[in-house]
């Protein structure tokens, strides 16, 4: 088992904000970030067109909630135009500036104090994540995945699509016994790697074989 943990960690435990040139931190701009990656990694498009979409909107100048509500929609589409994220609906631009909005006005920018109105519960966190335009429990587990990070009281944080990639390694499911198998500081890169073999058979199937 420790060495299927391993395999998986050094070939998928890389987290989509690294990839999208996130460093998650207990910040505004970062928290700001992770919720606009999540919106759109919970959105119906490959995770690589969510990734690079949010690094082209942050390029832009969308993040912080101030800088993306300040652009127009045109400046959306734009953004989400490039490189190869031509696959977005088009109620993606709206929805984004609505979120912008709402975090600018509710929020003051600084997601720090929705993890204070949550009283740092969960299931009330995971109520004011929904809040925000499109954002529905897809948008919650890929945001808590990585935030937990940086949010202690998130942990384990192990959704759905997480245990059935553990499941298919043959890991345990239930999320406390995942969260014994590494160190907190790799709980987020766990989550996010299981997730990815959830969606990829052929590295599941490597991992398992070459952890043996």
């Amino acid at each position: 088992m420790d060495a299927v943990v391993k395999k998986l960690l050094r070939e998928a435990g890389r987290t989509y904000a690294e990839e999208a040139g996130v460093v998650v931190k207990d910040q505004p701009p970062a928290l700001f970030k992770l919720l606009v990656l999540s919106s759109l990694l919970s959105s119906r498009i490959p995770a690589d067109i969510a990734v690079a979409s949010a690094r082209e909107l942050f390029a832009a100048g969308g993040g912080t909630a101030r800088g993306l509500a300040r652009m127009s929609w045109q400046d959306l589409v734009d953004a989400l135009g490039r490189d190869r994220c031509m696959r977005h609906d088009e109620s993606a631009p709206t929805r984004l500036s609505d979120t912008a909005e709402l975090a600018q006005h509710k929020y003051d920018g600084d997601l720090r104090r929705l993890a204070r109105d949550s009283g740092r519960d969960r299931v009330r966190a995971a109520e004011l994540l929904q809040e925000f335009p499109g954002f529905g429990p897809a948008g919650v587990d890929a945001f808590c995945r990585e935030a937990q990070a940086i949010w202690p009281w998130l942990r384990p944080y192990f959704d759905e699509q997480a245990r059935a990639g553990a499941e298919r390694l043959g890991l345990p499911t239930d999320p406390k016994r995942l969260a014994d198998l590494v160190p907190d500081k790799d709980l987020a890169r766990f989550a996010v790697a299981l997730v990815r073999v959830r969606h990829d058979e052929k590295l599941a199937d490597a991992i398992v074989k070459n952890g043996k």
